[in-house]
């Protein structure tokens, strides 16, 4: 088995471009530096263009609702002339119920587009069900290849629940125990396949994502005469932040782009005995940082999923304060939504909270919630895994051990990631995967510096730094 999976790993560059339509070595102009934007825009696809191919999708073009319950809580507990208004773009009202339609239907028509079979996507989150719900419009086959279980083949309610809905829509779910199999046996799917891979991190499903932004930036302008002065995005794989901030880009918006992660430090993502022990499966510090640090961990050659060029703030909270949050946008908002979606919301109370009145904080999703997704079935898994759940003071709280819910709203208190920390650790890895005594040249020097919204000389002086050490 182990000499199979080094087999088909050794042909990963050969069936990715094969599986995805794209030759990524046009785009290499050294060991560190690539084309970015020239990446992104090879798929030929303009703003107008992805517009109406998601319209023929059924996706986009979500509510936009202010929360004036929600904002005026914040309020009773601000400072006078303090509390933004908050405002949600309800991207649960898309096809399979999140913002993931966006990234699907791009992917899908692509896959139609070029004559594809099917399509392939290695994912245990809301993906799944968008590429599921994007293929069956289609009439495109579809695999969906999950890590559902651990070792003991028990699996949490909220992953469960993501299969069902995937085989609903007509896919065929293969699931796998936690470990490092699930990118090899996506790549021996493929190559028996022939068909697309469906990928989280490639140029048309980011681009996708754009047209969210797009529409924050017209739709709030059209309630309150301008763009958001702060959007809050759930942080995970980086898309969902870098697909926003390019779209508010794009429509000419000024915006601070503030990402937001659960607090699951501790806890090891590919770990047989925690995976269990996290009640969240996505929109976690265990996939933000490593994503942030380095993106092109991921199935693609070049992730077009780069978080810390658009990163203005980096938010955590604590598990406990995002289920608060999540009962207190049903009950103050007729608000049922996803736990992993009310990540953003959790950390725009709390930065509202510090912003004066005139200020507007969108969060720029929510996600369809039910059965195994609902957080009530999450906080009964993780007592039956030994987690200790109760209320107190979120500051009390330990991932994998015990999530404590807040009992009163103003002890919801986000805090900032060190973006810094975070620009260094890329630069850090960004020179250990070139070649052994590469010098970086003033074009490594640029992209790095565009790729960490930083600049020249504080790249100049993290390398220095570096090398010190």
């Amino acid at each position: 088995m182990a000499g199979k999976t080094e087999a088909i790993l050794a042909r990963k560059g050969e069936i990715m471009k094969r599986a995805l339509g794209m030759d990524y070595s046009q785009f290499e102009q050294s060991p560190i530096a690539f084309d970015y934007e020239g990446m992104m825009t090879a798929h030929g696809y303009s703003i107008d263009d992805i517009i109406g191919i998601q319209r023929a999708g059924g996706v986009g073009r979500t509510p936009l609702l202010e929360l004036r319950n929600l904002t005026d809580l914040v309020r009773s507990y601000s400072e006078p002339g303090y509390g933004a208004r908050i405002f949600v773009k309800d991207e649960a009202a898309n096809m399979a119920g999140s913002f993931k339609d966006r990234r699907a239907s791009v992917s899908i028509h692509v896959a139609k587009e070029k004559g594809y079979a099917g399509v392939i996507a290695a994912t245990s989150g809301n993906y799944g069900a968008a590429v599921s719900s994007q293929a069956a419009r289609a009439g495109l086959n579809c695999i969906i290849v999950q890590e559902a279980f651990d070792s003991r083949h028990v699996g949490q309610p909220e992953i469960i629940e993501k299969s069902r809905i995937c085989e609903a829509f007509g896919a065929e779910v293969i699931q796998l125990t936690v470990g490092p199999e699930l990118f090899s046996h996506m790549l021996e799917l493929l190559d028996d396949t022939g068909y697309l891979a469906a990928s989280l991190y490639s140029a048309f499903g980011v681009s996708g994502i754009e047209t969210l932004g797009y529409e924050l930036a017209e739709e709030m302008t059209a309630v309150t005469g301008a763009p958001p002065t702060h959007v809050v995005v759930t942080h995970a794989g980086g898309g969902n932040t870098t697909g926003t901030a390019r779209g508010l880009k794009r429509a000419g918006a000024t915006t601070e782009i503030v990402s937001a992660s659960v607090d699951l430090s501790g806890l090891h993502m590919a770990s047989d005995s925690d995976f269990n022990r996290k009640s969240f499966t996505t929109g976690h510090t265990g996939f933000g940082v490593p994503f942030a640090t380095w993106p092109d961990r991921a199935d693609v050659p070049r992730n077009a999923a780069r978080a810390l060029r658009y990163m203005d703030r980096y938010l955590t909270v604590s598990q406990g304060e995002v289920f608060y949050v999540t009962e207190a946008m049903a009950k103050l908002e007729g608000l049922e939504r996803g736990p992993s979606g009310n990540t953003a919301m959790a950390a725009a109370m709390s930065l509202a909270r510090d912003l004066p009145a005139d200020a507007t904080v969108v969060v720029q999703e929510t996600e369809y919630t039910g059965a195994g997704k609902h957080h009530w079935a999450q906080l009964n898994f993780a007592r039956e895994n030994g987690v200790e759940v109760r209320a107190g003071d979120p500051a009390e709280n330990v991932p994998g051990k015990s999530i404590i819910i807040p009992e009163r709203p103003e002890q919801i208190r986000a805090k900032d990631f060190d973006l810094a920390k975070m620009r260094r650790s890329y630069v850090r890895n960004a020179l250990s995967h070139a070649p052994e005594g590469y010098v970086p040249t003033d074009a490594d020097i640029a992209f790095l510096a565009e790729d960490t919204n930083s600049d020249a000389a504080t790249v100049e002086e993290t390398i220095a730094g570096l090398r010190a050490t």
